[in-house]
């Protein structure tokens, strides 16, 4: 996500805590709330896809997700 989208995403959220956030604002903020969300559960699956667990013998496995 960009820089600049995070920015106006904070930008937004101060506007809502203070009460002064229009139904325009609103619904762009919904939507880079959204865009955010799925950027960082990429990253955070790019992460635990690439970490390997290694045992107290040297043994290196992958972590997987459980079924």
């Amino acid at each position: 996500m960009e820089k600049s989208k995070i920015e106006r995403l904070n930008e937004l959220a101060k506007k809502f805590k203070a009460g002064t956030l229009t139904s325009s604002e609103l619904a762009e903020r919904d939507e880079l709330r959204k865009e955010y969300i799925a950027a960082f559960r990429a990253n955070l699956k790019a992460t635990l896809d690439s970490t390997v667990i290694v045992d107290q013998y040297g043994n290196k496995r992958s972590l997987r997700k459980d079924n």
